[in-house]
């Protein structure tokens, strides 16, 4: 049950930025982005474990920050936990030890991800950055093609107040 989440522009909340780290989460930001894009979620021939869609978004983020003259950099942690939500206390930690050379940590993924974000780098000087938002949660079924391509079939999106109607 991934989250479905949307890009929002913070253009303005990092204008002050001189540089900033991206924080992206390799669960629910790929998954979404897939699906509105209505792309394979994994080939893994082609791009690895990495969704073409997501890291299109992601370069083009890093393309827009660049323009303005915004010095980027990307973390994302896979092991032992990928979601960011539930990372450990080491992969926390090698965050923090990333981030002290950013303004800002903009994090592509839900609340709970900028709650861990934001818990980590309290006590430095790198402000933290929602760059999306909830839209409800994606209901699909994988569908593994060759060669080793996961699509995600049969989708739904399901607004958080709704209640999926099962009976027949």
């Amino acid at each position: 049950m991934p989250l479905h989440l949307e890009p929002i522009d913070v253009s303005a909340e990092l204008a002050d930025c001189r540089s900033v780290l991206i924080v992206s989460c390799p669960v629910c930001p790929p998954v979404s982005l897939a699906t509105d894009a209505d792309s394979p979620l994994i080939e893994l021939f082609k791009h690895g474990i990495k969704t073409r869609a997501y890291e299109a978004f992601l370069s083009e983020v890093r393309e827009s920050l660049e323009k303005a003259g915004i010095k980027t950099g990307a973390f994302t942690s896979y092991l032992p936990c990928a979601a960011t939500c539930l990372w450990t206390s080491g992969q926390r930690s090698r965050l923090l030890k990333r981030a002290r050379d950013y303004d800002a940590a903009l994090v592509m993924g839900c609340e709970s991800a900028r709650h861990t974000v934001e818990e980590t780098l309290k006590d430095s000087d790198c402000k933290t950055v929602l760059g999306m938002e909830l839209v409800g949660v994606t209901n699909a079924t994988l569908k593994i093609g060759l060669p080793l391509t996961v699509r995600l079939d049969n989708l739904a999106r399901v607004n958080a107040n709704e209640r999926i109607n099962t009976a027949p």
